[in-house]
């Protein structure tokens, strides 16, 4: 297995792991988490993956900057991708599908 693909697969756990804990969260912890754009590896986005998609799965490409995943309140901009990336609150202009 390469590096970039064990650093994939390293942080597609994390962002699982931080996904399913949100699964099992009450319903009044609901407001503890938050959009978090670029952290998504491609088809695992919970939502806006860019113009002509339709939501949930659509990213196309790792760490797309334009898709999103809810993750655990105060997160996102810490989590540690690969090659320096960061997570964002707000949509990247990094790492977007070929046109």
């Amino acid at each position: 297995m390469t590096q970039k693909a064990m650093t994939a697969a390293i942080v597609a756990g994390a962002v699982a792991t931080a996904v399913a804990g949100l699964s099992t969260t009450a319903p009044a912890n609901a407001q503890a988490k938050e959009k978090c754009y670029g952290v998504s590896l491609a088809g695992k986005n919970d939502c806006a993956a860019g113009p002509g998609t339709t939501c949930a799965g659509t990213s196309t490409v790792d760490y797309q900057g334009n898709a999103w995943t809810l993750v655990p309140k105060g997160t996102c901009v810490t989590m540690d991708l690969p090659d320096g990336r960061k997570g964002s609150l707000t949509a990247l202009d990094r790492d977007l599908p070929k046109a």
